[in-house]
């Protein structure tokens, strides 16, 4: 899609924003062949620039790894750092390239886990209508997107704590409403037994199939997210995370964009939700509680919401501290830790683990250079 083409679906009223050149892009400062924005960050450049090399050591690694771990770091860790890191991804493509930071994606991907479990089978027949797999699937992530477009359409029109403030609200309304609806959602008890499907042969909840599901919607979501951010839309949408005033006074919808980027990501999310119901074999109110909602907060956060990978660096960090932690400190005592985790990574880097590492490899290069 040109980025002319671009212009001409997302404006709204008459105006137009001008253009001197061919090589101008939707920003007005940035063409397809030219690399850097008006800030000097690389935003086009090579179409695919994660086939680097050291990409393609972390992809290899990623394919080896279950064969050379235990059942258990292969589920209980890989698979679950890969389906939390990809709803965390959702709010990193929000918090990150739109400036706007939501807390009701997992509530996103619980109601993507119970559209599952109503429409597909589980262990509450009375309720689930026993839907095929496929269309039970494609039916909560419909549900998943409509779902996340209301709340963008709610949410955009306020920036900053209030826009925080309102997704929690709706999260934390969808918790209450699930916990006390028991002809449609259960109530407490929730859906257990909500099951992958067995195809070809393979029962994919196993650690070694599952695992390598997890990869492939993590590696899907990941690339398309890396493309959308270099194309016309997701250049508008850093335009308008920069200066949305600017944006809009060239012509630019900054609303239509803004709810565009809330069903783009709340899609990713709800990819996350099936992985994660499948994952834990059920689904119930304290799936999408307040602490789950900080959680993904709080992953995005760990790994540092400048850059995609940061979502799946956070969920390992994570992942880790949930499963260790406990043997070190009491298992009541995890929410400390994480949270002194966190309120460090906050204070000494604000970009998260990704910035540590920037600051790290900005030193080194310098003391080379004073040598």
């Amino acid at each position: 899609m040109s980025a002319a083409y671009w212009r001409r679906a997302m404006q709204s009223g008459s105006g137009h924003p001008t253009a001197t050149s061919p090589k101008l892009s939707i920003t007005g400062v940035v063409s397809r062949d030219v690399s850097h924005d008006i800030h000097g960050r690389r935003i086009m450049g090579t179409p695919w620039p994660w086939l680097a090399p050291r990409y393609v050591i972390v992809m290899i690694f990623l394919l080896i790894y279950p064969f050379i771990a235990t059942p258990f770091f292969t589920f209980q860790i890989g698979a679950q750092t890969l389906v939390l890191g990809t709803i965390a991804l959702s709010l990193t493509f929000l918090g990150g390239y739109g400036g706007m930071v939501s807390l009701s994606q997992m509530s996103i991907a619980g109601i993507t886990g119970y559209m599952v479990a109503i429409c597909g089978t589980s262990g509450t027949m009375s309720i689930s209508m026993g839907w095929p797999w496929w269309l039970a699937v494609a039916d909560a992530l419909l549900v998943a997107v409509i779902a996340a477009t209301l709340i963008g359409w709610l949410s955009v029109r306020t920036e900053g704590i209030y826009t925080i403030m309102i997704t929690l609200a709706v999260g934390v309304a969808f918790f209450y409403f699930a916990q006390q609806n028991y002809s449609v959602f259960a109530g407490f008890r929730g859906f257990q037994k909500v099951m992958p499907p067995d195809l070809f042969g393979v029962q994919w909840r196993e650690p070694l199939p599952f695992y390598f599901l997890c990869l492939f919607w993590a590696l899907v979501c990941y690339s398309f997210i890396q493309y959308l951010v270099r194309t016309p839309f997701g250049i508008a949408l850093q335009g308008i995370r920069d200066n949305a005033r600017r944006m809009n006074a060239l012509g630019f919808n900054v609303t239509a964009h803004r709810v565009a980027a809330h069903s783009l990501a709340g899609l990713i999310a709800g990819i996350g939700g099936v992985l994660s119901v499948w994952y834990n074999g059920m689904i119930s109110p304290g799936s999408v509680n307040s602490g789950a909602m900080i959680n993904i907060l709080v992953i995005a956060v760990l790994g540092g919401m400048r850059r995609s990978i940061g979502a799946y660096i956070g969920a390992l960090i994570f992942v880790l501290l949930q499963n260790f932690a406990i043997d070190v400190f009491d298992r009541e005592r995890f929410n400390l830790v994480i949270g002194a985790v966190f309120l460090l990574i906050v204070l000494f880097s604000p970009d998260g683990v990704l910035g540590l590492w920037a600051r790290l490899r900005a030193r080194l290069s310098a003391d080379r250079r004073m040598k």
